[in-house]
């Protein structure tokens, strides 16, 4: 369980991971010493993982998202292994859940345009072997995206 010290270092990082240690520890009410030991003991527990920039999707061109729900004809670790493989290694799977219910992961995708989307199914997920089906959701608009854990 976090602790509720550790949850507010957390929930700020969240909301602005430039902030210099001195910031954090007055926005979290402690000395800076502390906080800098707490950041670091956060860190080496794995528990932030890392640093990045949030990139808003369709102004860096990647204008279209999609939702693909995908199930394998047969759940032989050969089939498994071999999408798990291909599909973590594709930059334009986002994200990448096995899921229960009809199908068996569900993939968040961002490219371009659809002439992109078209060549991403034709030339990629079309060709792993072992898949029954890929069923596509088109994003219309995104009404909340957010990676930021409730604090």
């Amino acid at each position: 369980m976090i602790e509720d010290q550790d949850a507010r270092i957390l929930a700020h990082l969240q909301k602005d991971g430039r902030a210099t240690n001195q910031q954090l520890a007055d926005e979290v009410g402690m000395s800076t010493s502390a906080c800098w030991r707490r950041v670091r003991a956060l860190e080496e527990a794995g528990i932030i993982q890392g640093y990045a920039a949030l990139v808003a999707r369709e102004q860096a061109g990647f204008a279209m998202s999609a939702i693909l729900h995908v199930s394998l004809e047969r759940h032989d670790a050969k089939f498994v292994d071999e999408f798990v493989s291909r599909v973590t290694k594709r930059r334009e799977v986002l994200e990448c859940f096995a899921t229960t219910g009809d199908a068996d992961y569900h993939l968040r995708v961002v490219v371009q345009d659809m002439a992109a989307y078209n060549r991403f199914l034709d030339e990629f997920m079309f060709r792993i072997p072992g898949i029954r089906y890929v069923r596509s959701n088109v994003v219309l608009k995104e009404i909340k995206s957010s990676v930021a854990l409730p604090f």
